[in-house]
């Protein structure tokens, strides 16, 4: 059986984080696939369509990785593509705490979907897109943040 993993976001934009943790779990997984989540109650910066497109951008060199946008559960979308594992990437102690309750929700209601949690890069662990996004909307310089290939408009 295939080792298919979704690796869960908004990626408003996506990061060099992103980018580390997805790059570091090839070798772990046969496929994995970056699904942009779709959240009503929530407002974006960027449009959805955009998002998905830095994503394929950035990983166009990749077959393995493919980019698809969902709504509801994550382990619903999971169980619909027959992927067996969520991949969550951890910069410090709090998204530990954060993404432990849910992984362990996820397991109480599909058990045979695991989840695997892979530790940010020292360099990247003080990234966060909300961060980037402040710094965006600010007019300040996110290019050594976010991966070469994503290009953001500029700041109104």
């Amino acid at each position: 059986m295939k080792r298919i993993a979704v690796f869960p976001g908004s990626f408003d934009p996506i990061t060099k984080g992103h980018e580390s943790v997805i790059l570091r779990s090839l070798g772990l997984f046969d496929t994995i696939i970056v699904a942009v989540g779709k959240n009503a109650e929530k407002k974006y910066m960027f449009p959805l369509e955009q998002r998905i497109q830095w994503i394929k951008d950035v990983f166009k060199n990749y077959p393995a990785i493919q980019v698809d946008s969902y709504e509801g559960l994550t382990v619903e979308y999971c169980k619909s593509i027959n992927a067996g594992f969520i991949l969550r990437g951890l910069r410090n102690a709090a998204d530990f705490e954060f993404e432990s309750s849910i992984s362990q929700m996820n397991r109480k209601m599909f058990p045979s979907i695991e989840t695997v949690f892979m530790v940010t890069l020292p360099e990247y662990s003080a990234l966060s897109s909300s961060i980037i996004r402040d710094i965006y909307r600010n007019r300040g310089d996110i290019t050594p943040f976010i991966p070469h290939n994503v290009q953001l408009p500029d700041a109104k």
